[in-house]
């Protein structure tokens, strides 16, 4: 059963169409932001890889009101050429993307990155977690004549390292970087490209990262608000990139972290009388 997420009702989506990419299950944050646009009147498809995931998609996709799910494998160019064509012919025009795709190999998420990391794992990451979105820009601003605003999942292990992240925060790293080079090359269309730096969530993907639970844990204790990142928190930074209320927004990397991300030491404890 989906979560029930405190989402403000309104109008801040009416009449715009757009794309999900990357839900897994009611726990993603891909399906957090679906619903928070859903509920300020949005239109969506989703896209899903492989039967199984359409088997758990499909649900929650129709609890919302989306009808549209949309087969598409990131890494095949003919599966992607596919995939916008459906959703060319089933929206004509695009107003929003969301980009919350990555992947490295399990193996490579723990211990050393130096001794862990394969040439195949690295490029795999690489391609899954920074160059689909490259690609999915490009084929999605083709559907964008009237402008539109895109966004992108990433975490703080792209800027400091973060235990057994390991590749996964050099391919986040290039996310970022290819945010802010989609967001020059686009900008002159009138579409804004920015992506969100969330804290560490219990999500499928946190789940196949060694020690994940402590990077919930530590999170919350190292952060400003001493508090989990909440859905609901995430789902409104995408809210306001995706709507009119994000205009002349673009390039960034908007931090929604409870504040983890600025603290450089935690507080010392109080001394023992």
């Amino acid at each position: 059963m989906a979560d029930d997420y405190d989402l403000p009702k309104g109008e801040l989506m009416k009449g715009k169409k757009g794309l999900i990419m990357g839900v897994a299950n009611d726990k993603s944050i891909a399906w957090g932001i679906a619903s928070q646009l859903a509920a300020q009147g949005a239109e969506m498809a989703f896209s899903y890889m492989g039967e199984s995931l359409e088997r758990r998609v499909r649900p929650l996709a129709e609890s919302i009101g989306v009808t549209s799910l949309i087969q598409a494998d990131v890494t095949d160019d003919a599966s992607m050429d596919a995939a916008f064509a459906e959703l060319e012919k089933t929206f004509g025009t695009l107003d929003f993307v969301v980009h919350s795709i990555a992947f490295a190999n399990k193996d490579e998420l723990k211990g050393s990155f130096v001794d862990n990391t394969t040439r195949e794992g690295f490029l795999t990451a690489m391609n899954v977690s920074a160059f689909s979105f490259v690609d999915v820009a490009k084929r999605a601003s083709k559907l964008m004549p009237n402008g539109g605003s895109m966004i992108a999942m990433t975490y703080l292990g792209s800027e400091r390292t973060i235990p057994n992240y390991n590749t996964m925060g050099v391919a986040k790293a290039a996310l970022e970087a290819s945010t802010r080079y989609i967001a020059r090359d686009l900008g002159p269309k009138g579409i804004r490209v920015n992506a969100i730096s969330a804290g560490a969530m219990r999500t499928l993907s946190l789940a196949g990262i060694s020690g994940g639970r402590a990077m919930v844990s530590q999170g919350r204790a190292f952060s400003a608000l001493k508090e989990d990142t909440s859905m609901e928190g995430v789902a409104g930074c995408a809210l306001w990139l995706l709507s009119d209320l994000g205009r002349s927004t673009t390039g960034e990397v908007v931090h929604v972290d409870a504040g983890f991300h600025m603290i450089g030491m935690a507080e010392p404890e109080a001394d023992e009388a």
